[in-house]
């Protein structure tokens, strides 16, 4: 497979594309900044290799073999950012852009070396779940920070958004993951909420906390 090919599979798995529901090539084209027509000859190059199903003026869905190929580039691009951070001493702002190139790397027993080496970890730098070997992994149960109940409490396991941006505002902050995060009060106007991590309270807008994953303890 072409690194575009891949990139491909990857998209549409992240956009649903596992399940039974099609995705358009509309919603494929505008996630990743390309033409629908160029998303529809994709599409059809990929399901001559069985990687998915195209239905014309309809979309399309990831078959078996699609699935398990985009479960193999996934689990190579979490296995990369825990390496990053783990032994190159990357911060967890830094390690997305240098795994969309190192997912790509063919080589099943480095990665398999690179599992090995990091104790096989369950998940990313994000809190992400890495798939095993076998395609398998386990969501954690989690829900968003703006969802939780007034007052409540729980511990940060994942962010909804990896952008660097993003990261960089939360170790500004320094919320990161495995941080208790006491909600204490929600703002009528704004939906913004005062929070407490340790002995810390500060204000977060209604836009961070739908991009901060808690799981209730």
């Amino acid at each position: 497979m072409t690194r575009a090919e891949e990139n491909y599979i990857k998209t549409i798995f992240h956009l649903g594309g596992n399940q039974s529901q099609l995705i358009s090539t509309n919603a494929i084209a505008e996630q990743m900044a390309t033409k629908p027509s160029s998303v529809t000859d994709m599409a059809k190059k990929l399901a001559e290799k069985d990687l998915l199903n195209y239905v014309r003026y309809q979309g399309v869905s990831l078959t078996d073999l699609g699935i398990k190929t985009a479960l193999s580039i996934i689990r190579k691009h979490r296995l990369w950012e825990v390496f990053l951070v783990k032994k190159l001493d990357f911060s967890w702002d830094e390690v997305h852009e240098v795994a969309e190139q190192l997912e790509h790397i063919k080589s099943e027993k480095l990665i398999d070396k690179i599992d090995e080496l990091l104790d096989f970890p369950k998940y990313d730098p994000h809190g992400d779940p890495i798939p095993t070997k076998n395609g398998e992994f386990s969501e954690r149960d989690k829900q968003l920070l703006s969802e939780m109940p007034i007052p409540s409490s729980g511990v940060c396991v994942g962010v909804k958004d990896t952008s660097a941006a993003f990261l960089k505002f939360l170790d500004k902050h320094h919320i990161a993951l495995g941080h208790e995060i006491h909600i204490l009060e929600k703002e009528a106007f704004d939906d913004s909420l005062r929070i407490k991590i340790g002995d810390k309270e500060l204000q977060i807008s209604n836009q961070i906390a739908t991009n901060l994953y808690v799981k209730v303890e």
